[in-house]
């Protein structure tokens, strides 16, 4: 277990939802965490956080207020924290298409401010959040994340005396997280119509615990460099509104800019530095600064083999309509019906 003695961590993007999420997972678990700061510019946001943990009982609670955009002020927040979990960034990939300087300032010169925050304190261990477009991008969204994900392996290369270890967590949609595809369906389903960008539409699954216990992982285990990816199931697109709208018609309307039909986390080009870690792969930098054969044999690391790729279409682990509708009555909404 993660050891959080009299630690101090700092999550921006930290009013997200898995900010909030990863939150209430160390507020639960961790009774001995020193301080926990959640840094994010939405002051509002923070405002109604802040409600749900009220001073009086969370002291170790802070928030505040700052754009990863501004690298003196990441300098400020840092202070005497020990873990940061970077969680900021602009994605909704629309948004992104027709803001492409905006996306850029945020997701790459926003990473590389954190990089450099950490080089100028005494941060010991950054998790950075990517996600499953960042692999063979598409999008500007992807792209900027894969850059992203680059500065982050990468820094491990230039730290030199400094102790600090970075790493990088990559994963799907996570269920019922702002801006995701169940709440939008579950909103439109009073309609009688459900939009359908393209019927043979896949994507990977994961819940907002799996991806809290992910980013714990890499914060416990991480050697520096690595690109952890969980073992987890794909739906259809068309399961997913069959099991929020049974009775719904289903419109296909296409794919919107940037989409892809089916979403990619390793490709086989990244086959040569990839293993299998048994609950997740990981990709390997190509270049260690730590002894490989170590590596393997502490987590019982399997190189997995060439040509091997990961992709929500090619997947061997499906959720069903039922599937799906027990896991948004336990991730989504505990008050779920379905008209079927």
């Amino acid at each position: 277990m993660l050891d959080l003695n009299n630690k101090s961590i700092l999550i921006t993007g930290g009013t997200g939802s898995l900010g909030k999420a990863l939150t209430k997972e160390i507020l639960t678990n961790y009774s001995n965490v020193r301080r926990i700061v959640i840094f994010s510019r939405d002051e509002q946001k923070q405002f109604q956080m802040a409600q749900e943990y009220p001073e009086n009982l969370y002291p170790q609670l802070r928030f505040f207020i700052g754009d990863v955009r501004d690298e003196q002020r990441l300098v400020r927040a840092f202070e005497g924290v020990d873990y940061v979990i970077h969680a900021a960034a602009m994605k909704h990939v629309p948004i992104a298409e027709y803001n492409p300087d905006e996306c850029i300032k945020t997701n790459v010169i926003g990473a590389q401010n954190v990089i450099h925050a950490c080089f100028q304190t005494k941060v010991k261990r950054v998790v950075a959040l990517s996600t499953d477009k960042a692999c063979a991008p598409i999008n500007l969204y992807g792209a900027t994340k894969l850059t992203s994900d680059k500065l982050f392996v990468a820094a491990n290369n230039i730290k030199g005396d400094n102790p600090v270890v970075f790493s990088v967590v990559r994963y799907g949609n996570v269920m019922g997280s702002n801006g995701s595809v169940i709440p939008f369906f579950m909103k439109k389903r009073d309609e009688g119509k459900l939009p359908i960008t393209d019927a043979n539409m896949t994507r990977f699954n994961i819940s907002l615990q799996g991806g809290v216990d992910m980013v714990m992982h890499a914060l416990a285990n991480a050697w520096g460099g690595e690109i952890f990816i969980p073992k987890i199931p794909s739906y259809k697109i068309t399961d997913v509104a069959t099991a929020i709208g049974p009775n719904c018609e289903q419109i296909i309307v296409g794919i919107r800019p940037g989409e892809k039909v089916h979403e990619e986390m390793i490709t086989p080009s990244d086959s040569f530095y990839t293993y299998d870690l048994g609950k997740y792969y990981t990709i390997l930098p190509a270049t260690q600064a730590w002894d490989l054969d170590e590596f393997k044999a502490k987590f019982n690391a399997v190189i997995v083999p060439q040509g091997f790729a990961y992709n929500s279409g090619d997947n061997t682990e499906w959720e069903t309509v039922d599937s799906l509708r027990y896991l948004i009555r336990e991730h989504v909404d505990t008050s779920f019906k379905y008209n079927g």
